[in-house]
């Protein structure tokens, strides 16, 4: 083999490149308001959200708060559990099931998250809108009028409160209006489904009351079983045509604010927030050549700054912009766990945002000894599963139980507490969260599945959505959702008794995770389960989870290549028609993965041009006039758009089964494209260039030390203390804080 030496550079220090921020062309920018909700300018703190819009000729901000919520009970789950459900299926009597499992997620209102309400401003005095923009390095919204009238609104990154003011008005002032939530209309959808959503007034919640005292508004709003929450509002009026205001929203506490000053010139502590954006975006950065996907990128990122903080509940289905239309939120803007809140942090990791992340885990363990009871209740085994679909509390809220009430679905969160660790080599977070989560999914699985003949079997299993709501959605067989998902909880849990120094829990973990079967391939690659291979277009990546996210066949491995490149021809073969906008975010990560660069990247460009509103939500449907999908609706809902953030990553850095690869997928059409600081499993902190199509600079750094193995994206032979084993992986002991760049 030819060989090219490398130069190897050692020195230490962190930051060998700036990091940039976003410039100013990847910002919204529009020439009017909206005038839907999900076009809107969205802002947030991971508690509070807004939306800046236009209704009725008005502006409006649309209010949210991450915990408001009505928690009362839909599915009964005293009156069935999954040995009754095991037997129903067994007898071909399914409709029983699905009155008690399903039905009361479309016929019961809640539990759902709500909306707070909203503030209005009769602008049409001031005239024609100039310019809407969103500026996401300090997430500000700027709405400038033709008269020179300009409107300012942001939520503090770090306090609770939401700011807004106007400059340069005319001598009558715009004073805000408190609009609340339709709970007591006569109008509106009363009977919607999950999708469209039902009318809030179905909630039955008594009038709240608004109280108005000079420059204050507050609304109180009585909710269930003694619940409430608040809307405080205040403004000062200033010299020199201004006025500021601030609002926030309470919940089970009275609304309070700071008193405004009518002489500061910011009362917001704009510095503090500010500063909060800079971190976040110093975290690091990327640089494409394609300006519609690092546009969208960009605006991925910046939503995740507005919805992952610490302190705040995990990410649901649209976070803290819930739907501001009169109707409860698309599926009750509820926490999916079979795949929606997993794929919402996916981006986390590599993009170096541990700390969003841990929003996730933290929300998890929280509820954990919630979901502790519905293992009891439900499964009656120890160890810990997951319902598929629960309240922020964690409680099961029903629907399609093969997916709502999956056994594997503790599984597939336990991989973010297995991530947390991996990325960033925290031990005490391994002794006390990472390994105490992976012991209880791993008991669940030792105890739900049964050791026949030496082969461990499992009583029914299933492929999420595969078969909607039919009986048929059930197997008795593994699928390949289930059997990656426990494959990858005991391997894990192994791996973390390793590490713990816990040698006869890994051996146990190891002895079970031998006693389950391999994935079942035929011709067409990985199946959903025996008997079934993926014979129509499916929006669920299901079958392909041991590529991505769960990583279990590698492209580089003889055996599973020709595996994974079967999957994708019977992916391809059966085509987008039933696609939604995440089905393309994932394909991305998943085309990634088997290094077929072009078609990861068209799967990108698809989403981010077909599947997102014009303010980057992701509508789920395809708003080209069904251009590769059957699906046209426009239900927002966030896993998509971080998602295909997660997408970009798999193109540039890929962190696999003990290695990592440096532009794994980059298309070779892209001839400069650079990334700063993104991490990788075992703590180090990457930096690479591409420049007039050479590979110049590849930078780690050693965050917590150990030894790096790195698949490098150019021809090599090593010197000084790295080696290079047979698949072109070089591996170099660092120590704690130590930087080496590889240059050819």
């Amino acid at each position: 083999m030819k060989k090219i030496f490398l130069a190897i550079l050692m020195i230490n220090i962190y930051s060998l490149n700036a990091t940039a921020q976003p410039s100013a062309e990847n910002n919204l920018v529009f020439d009017s308001l909206a005038t839907r909700w999900d076009e809107a300018i969205p802002q947030g703190n991971g508690m509070l959200g807004s939306l800046v819009w236009q209704k009725s000729g008005k502006l409006r901000i649309s209010l949210d708060r991450a915990d408001l919520w009505d928690e009362r009970t839909g599915v009964d789950l005293t009156k069935f559990n999954f040995a009754w459900v095991r037997q129903h299926v067994a007898n071909n009597d399914y409709d029983i099931v699905q009155r008690l499992g399903d039905d009361p997620y479309e016929s019961i209102p809640y539990p759902t998250k709500i909306p707070a309400g909203a503030l209005e401003f009769n602008v049409a005095p001031l005239g024609k809108v100039k310019q809407v923009k969103l500026d996401i390095v300090t997430a500000l919204c700027t709405v400038a009028f033709e008269n020179g009238v300009v409107f300012n609104h942001y939520i503090h990154a770090t306090k609770n409160i939401g700011y807004f003011g106007f400059e340069n008005l005319p001598s009558a002032s715009v004073i805000p209006q408190l609009m609340i939530p339709g709970y007591n209309s006569a109008l509106g959808n009363g009977n919607g489904n999950s999708v469209e959503g039902q009318g809030l007034q179905q909630l039955g919640y008594a009038k709240g009351t608004v109280t108005q005292t000079g420059n204050c508004i507050t609304y109180h709003q009585p909710t269930t079983k003694g619940n409430y929450y608040e809307i405080l509002v205040s403004w000062q009026v200033l010299p020199n045509h201004r006025y500021i205001g601030q609002w926030t929203v309470s919940y089970n506490k009275k609304a309070a604010l700071p008193l405004l000053s009518g002489t500061a010139k910011e009362p917001t502590g704009w510095a503090a927030h500010t500063g909060w954006w800079a971190k976040f975006w110093g975290q690091s950065f990327i640089s494409l050549p394609d300006q519609v996907l690092q546009k969208q990128y960009c605006l991925e990122m910046y939503k995740l700054g507005c919805v992952a903080r610490k302190g705040a509940p995990a990410i649901t289905l649209q976070a803290i912009w819930t739907a501001d239309n009169g109707n409860l939120p698309p599926w009750k803007g509820d926490f999916h766990h079979d795949l929606n809140t997993e794929l919402s942090y996916w981006p986390c990791y590599t993009g170096n945002h541990l700390q969003e992340a841990a929003t996730y885990t933290d929300w998890l363990w929280a509820v954990k000894e919630e979901n502790k009871r519905f293992t009891q209740q439900y499964f009656g085994v120890p160890g810990l599963a997951v319902p598929g679909v629960t309240t922020i509390a964690g409680k099961a809220m029903g629907g399609w139980i093969q997916y709502s009430l999956s056994p594997a679905t503790a599984s597939w969160v336990a991989q973010h507490f297995y991530w947390q660790w991996q990325y960033s080599m925290d031990t005490a977070f391994l002794q006390t969260r990472a390994y105490p989560y992976l012991h209880e999914a791993a008991t669940f699985i030792e105890h739900i599945t049964q050791l026949q003949n030496g082969v461990r079997t499992i009583p029914l299993s299933s492929s999420p959505e595969y078969h909607d709501n039919n009986i048929k959605a059930w197997f008795t067989h593994y699928t390949n959702y289930d059997l990656s998902l426990y494959r990858f909880a005991l391997s894990a849990a192994a791996e973390a008794a390793t590490a713990t120094n816990r040698p006869n829990e890994a051996t146990h973990w190891q002895t079970i995770l031998q006693q389950m079967p391999a994935f079942n391939v035929n011709e067409t690659g990985l199946t959903i389960a025996p008997g079934q291979n993926l014979d129509e277009s499916h929006r669920h990546l299901a079958q392909l989870m041991a590529v991505y996210p769960i990583a279990q066949l590698d492209i580089n491995n003889a055996d599973d290549k020709p595996i994974i490149d079967k999957s994708l021809r019977q992916l391809e073969a059966k085509g987008t028609r039933n696609w939604c906008g995440y089905s393309f975010s994932w394909a991305a990560c998943v085309y990634a993965r088997a290094h077929q660069a072009d078609s990861a990247v068209k799967q990108l460009q698809i989403f981010a041009n077909n599947f997102c509103s014009v303010n980057s939500f992701h509508l789920n449907g395809d708003q080209k006039s069904g251009q590769y999908s059957n699906y046209t609706y426009r239900p927002f809902t966030l896993e998509g758009n971080f998602a295909f953030a997660q997408g970009v990553h798999e193109l540039l850095l890929q962190s696999k089964d003990g290695y990592i690869e440096v532009f794994p997928a980059v298309p070779a059409s892209w001839q400069n494209v650079s990334f700063t600081h993104l991490r990788a499993q075992g703590a180090f902190i990457i930096s690479a260039i591409k420049q007039n199509g050479i590979v110049t600079s590849v930078a780690v750094f050693a965050e917590k030390g150990g030894t790096l193995h790195i698949k490098l994206p150019f021809k090599h032979a090593v010197i000084a203390k790295a080696f290079l084993d047979e698949k072109g992986i070089t591996a170099i002991p660092l120590q704690k804080g130590e930087t080496v760049v590889f240059k050819p």
